[in-house]
């Protein structure tokens, strides 16, 4: 049964939030969310909207969410980035999770992308297990480079 998803609207917000706390929660990084409601309002709802993002409903109430931004490869071309995708715990594993990548895959062939690409901890096996059934690579060769807020004031 295809799983009830659609383009997110300004009043989900404060659910996907929900989520996304849930999603630090489960890889233990609760601390590290500095993000609020307001700040994704502005984000993708602003006047210069910098990401977008699907949501899966279940008795009209959303469960889980596929957040995304485009960037640029200079070796491929235009690609689609999956920041997050989140399936409240008490609904995993009923299709939710294939749905919202689904949709994700969609978008990035309506919009002519050349890749679609996103990240999973090394140690999220239930994911790493989803993302290879699907037929995804798994890159071991890449080194994620962050600079956060602090490192970039004082540069």
């Amino acid at each position: 049964m295809t799983k009830p998803i659609r383009k997110g609207k300004e009043e989900d917000l404060q659910a996907v939030f929900e989520l996304i706390m849930e999603l630090a929660i489960y890889e233990k990084a609760p601390h590290e969310v500095v993000n609020s409601v307001e700040r994704m309002r502005e984000d993708c709802f602003g006047e210069q909207p910098v990401f977008d993002f699907f949501v899966a409903e279940e008795d009209d109430r959303i469960v889980g969410t596929a957040i995304y931004y485009y960037r640029y490869s200079t070796w491929k071309g235009k690609a689609l980035y999956l920041e997050d995708l989140v399936v409240n715990e008490a609904h995993r594993g009923k299709g939710f999770g294939k749905a919202l990548l689904d949709a994700i895959i969609h978008q990035a062939q309506k919009d002519n992308c050349k890749q679609v690409r996103w990240q999973v901890l090394d140690w999220n096996e239930p994911a790493i297990d989803f993302y290879k059934r699907i037929g995804a690579d798994l890159d071991p060769e890449w080194i994620n480079c962050t600079l956060d807020e602090q490192q970039i004031a004082n540069y």
